[in-house]
């Protein structure tokens, strides 16, 4: 049989621009590294402007308070999938709810359901929850209404939702789901595989979630703001430190509009 090789011009040219490209992501692998490494050293050094109270320390411990407070006998966490923010518990029923599965969904949870929040679901909560959930979802007055109906009467909820005013959730718009996924390996390889989904921001600020919980029927709605989501920016340390510096302003200024996202708990009435 008649091998046929290619012509070495040809072969030699495809090597030197594949040796061009792995060179190139070298250095930019490089870059990024020195750029990440100087914002960590900057948020060591000063915390106060650097560094943020933790969203997530806020969130559990609202979970936590109402868990010990009201002894809820199942709670559903949304969107949860395989990271979930609780561990099952003699105490309480712990449901999972999700557009997809993984094998590990069945071990997470008591119990694991399939489908969106946006349509209702066959369970009685009296306690809801979720993170990083509510960005994702097409229709969150639906979904709203969905929880409400999932929750018994006096169950609570909590959620931590990016909010679509700041700098990254624009940029994240403005980029899309496909760039996203070609961009993260560079710019933020620790996140492989955990973001990069579509983001569609209905109704993601602190004031419009208030509202539509409200004109869902919900009641204590509490929202807490917070300001720091420059990490994103870190691979570029000139856009870090403006972004730091827009936050730093907002958070001085109150403009929960521009927030990075907040911590949003409401009860439904006891007399539904």
């Amino acid at each position: 049989m008649v091998q046929l090789s290619m012509p070495y011009p040809l072969e030699a040219a495809i090597r030197s621009t594949t040796d061009w490209q792995k060179r190139d992501t070298v250095i930019l692998k490089t870059f990024i590294g020195w750029n990440r490494n100087a914002a960590a050293w900057l948020e060591r050094r000063f915390p106060r402007i650097f560094g943020a109270p933790s969203y997530k320390a806020e969130l559990e411990r609202r979970i936590a308070d109402d868990v010990a407070r009201l002894r809820p006998s199942a709670i559903l966490e949304v969107g949860g999938i395989d990271r979930p923010l609780l561990e099952r518990s003699a105490d309480f029923t712990y449901i999972g709810l999700d557009i997809e599965e993984k094998p590990d969904c069945y071990r997470i949870y008591d119990r694991f359901v399939v489908q969106s929040i946006e349509r209702p679901v066959d369970v009685e909560a009296g306690m809801l929850i979720s993170i990083t959930l509510m960005e994702h979802i097409p229709d969150n007055k639906a979904a709203a209404r969905s929880m409400f109906l999932a929750l018994r009467p006096g169950g609570v909820m909590h959620h931590y939702i990016p909010s679509k005013w700041h700098p990254y959730s624009v940029a994240l718009r403005l980029v899309g789901p496909v760039m996203q996924k070609w961009l993260i390996p560079h710019l933020r390889p620790s996140a492989v595989g955990v973001t990069g989904y579509p983001a569609f921001f209905d109704h993601c600020s602190p004031s419009d979630m208030a509202k539509l919980f409200r004109d869902q029927g919900f009641e204590q709605v509490n929202v807490m703001s917070f300001y720091r989501a420059s990490d994103y920016f870190a691979f570029f340390l000139p856009a870090y430190l403006s972004v730091v510096l827009f936050e730093n302003l907002c958070a001085a200024l109150n403009w929960r509009i521009f927030c990075s996202g907040f911590v949003i708990s409401a009860t439904k009435p006891t007399h539904q």
